[in-house]
């Protein structure tokens, strides 16, 4: 038994469940020379465990900086604390037996809701049980293959926009995030709002940026499980952004369901949301859970894509022969309009940032019943964590996890990528229903940009490290000089 508050007070280390045999990743694929590749800067894994306020006090600065290197080593990692029993996993068919075999076994914890729910509602990211299964399946048909295919001329607009803004930008610094803020709030705008947001996007961008910096950070009081009508400093920074996308989307949904009854409302995602129906029952979500869901898409969606961006970009600027691979796939496929098909290396890249920089760092689960890893309990209450912070970076599932290599995501190299040990949008019935919405939006947009500039970061940049807030996102932001490219 070791020490290790990272996750607890005791732990036991489970031992190797991959099968002996198992060849490494690069067995199958052409990857640049190890000289060559950019490994970001990241927190270092903790060599020793943190006492349980130290542990606490970490916790709440940044999470991802109390992984230990244990973690990053074995496939599964179980411990005593102050939150009760948790047990990491980090094998592929343990996950897929968390996310998909069991997943009736394994809620969303307490603790998640705690933190997510007072300002993002009831919506999928938190609700629960038969209310959860009435919105999947009412929203499902929604984000169908073929309605977010139908936006991609408005997705092109916007990185087409993006791209002359950036351009009008050359030999300036530029607050990539900011932009990148921008930019899927104009997607959003588009392909949800399209009469328009009832306030100014950068309004709207900084409160989404208040409110998850407010409610981010991991509050004691919750760890300890103290009742909710105790007040968290976090919850009462958050009412005034939590409020404001009260207003908003208030507003939205007054506007709409007026332009709905006049026959005249386009269609677009919030119209499809208003007018979906549970295809079994045939009744549509309450009030409630459309506004749940609407504050959902504006915070957690956009916030994701746009991370995303910040990080592929980065990497890219560190990155010269990445940076000409992607340039001349970009200036291959010719002026007009993006198509993600055409773009495989362009993909390639952004999903192997999201690797290295996951949207969301960890998922955790409560277990409803008794359940066992190998020789390892899993008590009924206790938490079940998959971090794609560690998950993606772990030794024994990826060559060089630390290196920035986008052949990894080429087309005739994803086979060589075991299922369940790549998950930026999660797994199961719980998979984020955004993912393809995203990944479309996240290639055109890297598209025009690259189209239009080359970013390089400035000598005096303070260093890119990752600050986990509910996503992951800069801590210091990212503020990089323009190059043109026309």
């Amino acid at each position: 038994m070791n020490r290790d508050a990272g996750l607890g007070r005791r732990t036991d280390k489970g031992g190797a469940l991959f099968p002996p045999d198992k060849e490494p990743m690069s067995a199958t694929i052409d990857l640049p020379e190890p000289a060559t590749r950019f490994r970001p800067t990241v927190p270092p894994p903790l060599k020793e465990p943190l006492g349980l306020f130290e542990f606490l006090r970490a916790a709440r600065k940044n999470p991802i900086t109390t992984w230990m290197d244990v973690h990053f080593k074995l496939p599964v990692v179980a411990a005593e604390g102050a939150m009760g029993r948790i047990t990491l996993v980090s094998d592929p068919a343990l996950i897929r037996s968390v996310l998909i075999e069991k997943a009736e076994n394994y809620r969303k914890d307490d603790l998640q809701r705690r933190v997510l729910a007072p300002g993002l509602g009831n919506g999928l990211l938190s609700a629960e049980g038969d209310e959860w299964r009435l919105q999947r399946r009412t929203l499902a048909p929604i984000f169908n293959a073929r309605t977010v295919q139908g936006f991609s001329d408005a997705m092109n607009a916007a990185g087409a926009r993006l791209g002359r803004r950036l351009a009008r930008r050359a030999g300036k610094q530029v607050d990539v995030a900011l932009e990148m803020t921008r930019v899927t709030l104009d997607v959003l705008e588009r392909t949800i709002f399209t009469h328009g947001l009832p306030s100014d996007p950068d309004a709207l961008g900084r409160a989404i940026t208040r409110f998850l910096e407010a409610v981010g950070p991991i509050d004691p009081l919750d760890v300890f499980g103290v009742p909710d009508f105790v007040p968290r400093i976090g919850r009462l920074r958050a009412r005034p952004a939590g409020r404001f996308f009260a207003e908003v989307v208030d507003a939205l949904i007054a506007r709409r369901k007026a332009l709905m009854a006049q026959g005249e409302a386009p269609r677009d995602l919030l119209t499809l949301l208003l007018a979906a129906q549970d295809p079994e029952t045939g009744t549509g979500l309450s009030d409630l859970a459309v506004k749940a869901n609407i504050v959902t898409f504006i915070a957690a969606g956009h916030e994701t894509t746009a991370n995303s961006l910040t990080w592929t970009l980065y990497c890219l600027s560190q990155d010269p022969a990445a940076q000409a691979r992607l340039e001349a796939e970009v200036d291959a496929a010719g002026p007009g309009d993006f198509a993600v098909e055409r773009l495989p290396y362009t993909r390639a890249v952004i999903e192997e940032a999201m690797r290295l920089f996951p949207p969301v760092p960890f998922l955790s689960r409560q277990a409803v019943r008794d359940d066992r890893f190998g020789r390892i309990k899993v008590p009924r209450g206790s938490l079940v964590m998959v971090a794609p912070w560690v998950l993606h970076r772990h030794e024994l599932l990826w060559d060089d996890p630390e290196a920035f290599v986008p052949e990894r995501f080429l087309p005739e190299n994803r086979d060589s990528i075991a299922r369940f040990t790549y998950l930026p949008f999660g797994a199961g019935p719980r998979v984020c229903i955004g993912q393809s919405f995203s990944v479309q939006e996240a290639v055109i947009l890297l598209a025009h940009i690259v189209r239009a500039v080359r970013f390089h970061l400035p000598a005096d940049h303070p260093p890119v490290t990752p600050l986990h807030r509910v996503t992951l996102r800069p801590e210091h932001g990212l503020r990089m000089e323009a190059e043109g490219r026309a």
